[in-house]
């Protein structure tokens, strides 16, 4: 069992949905603190374990910090400095999550608040939001992943959050399998993206249109297509020859996506298929439905072949 303690370093634009990151961390058991001085943070990791009956015990083993431009002492390349020297530790594990997000949907987030940017200092919003950037562009550049915010709801960006760090803790590799639909966005944060548009869509078919790929009648039907066995072989045999070379290379999660147009029938067939076929083979992968609450639409599924 791996028994070196994870430090997460939650980092980016604000605004960008760092404090949503950190909750969700919290979550997933992780000890979350915002706005942490960056500078005390191998103090915190070193610090003396504290005497008998103080209630507190050592360091949590998995430690997520949150800071940004308004941490005291924020200077991107003296943390860069620090943190390079803590991930060179043995006993350590640690990774820089850099939360990013395009300029006017930040504008458009502190509008919609009215909330002051830290660095705007009583001029517009964008002023603020470009002298930000400048300023943590050494950090983006060198954090371990960015994720753009831009584009996803919140809960879209507490999945992302939950698909990374979920079960961070363990030795083995985390085995994330998700449904998507493209018409509403790729997944980021991917390793693997399955195309199932090949198949025949099931929203066609009158008496399947409302129900899912969680449904018998819907399984049945992609079943029956020659197409998927065929396609289906090949990716189950690329998925369980890679694992194993993952897991050789330390890699800590890997997710894979499965998409169709609107993410309720043929990508969700696909994922949960994938997710027997892992198990049987011995592994405990996590199985997520992006979109398959989402509305069935026309519109979104294209026209009829």
């Amino acid at each position: 069992m791996d028994e070196r303690k994870r430090i997460a370093l939650v980092t980016g634009m604000s605004g960008a949905g760092k404090t949503t990151a950190l909750r969700v961390l919290e979550d997933l058991g992780w000890e979350a603190i915002d706005n942490f001085p960056i500078r005390l943070l191998d103090r915190l990791i070193d610090g003396p374990e504290p005497s008998p009956g103080t209630g507190r015990g050592e360091m949590h083993p998995m430690l997520a910090i949150g800071f940004d431009s308004r941490t005291r002492d924020f200077v991107p390349d003296d943390i860069i400095a620090l943190v390079r020297s803590l991930a060179e530790r043995s006993d350590l594990v640690v990774t820089t999550l850099f939360l990013d997000c395009n300029s006017a949907e930040l504008e458009r987030r502190y509008n919609e608040t009215r909330r002051r940017h830290p660095l705007a200092h009583g001029r517009p919003v964008i002023d603020g939001i470009r002298a930000e950037r400048e300023l943590l562009e050494p950090l983006r550049r060198w954090a371990d992943a960015v994720i753009d915010t831009s584009g996803l709801a919140t809960n879209q960006l507490q999945q992302e959050i939950r698909e990374r760090f979920a079960v961070a803790a363990s030795a083995e590799t985390a085995i994330t399998i998700t449904s998507f639909g493209f018409a509403r966005g790729m997944p980021p944060l991917a390793d693997f993206v399955f195309d199932m548009r090949f198949l025949d869509n099931p929203h066609w078919v009158t008496d399947l249109r409302d129900q899912t790929g969680l449904d018998a009648a819907v399984a049945d039907y992609i079943a029956a297509n020659p197409a998927f066995a065929a396609a289906f072989d090949h990716i189950q045999g690329l998925v369980l020859s890679v694992i194993p070379e993952y897991r050789r290379q330390g890699k800590s999660y890997l997710t894979i996506a499965f998409g169709c147009t609107g993410g309720r029938h043929r990508s969700v067939y696909a994922a949960q298929e994938m997710g027997r076929v892992l198990r049987e083979a011995g592994f405990s992968p996590t199985v997520l439905h992006r979109n398959l609450e989402s509305r069935a639409a026309d519109q979104i599924e294209g026209p009829q072949t």
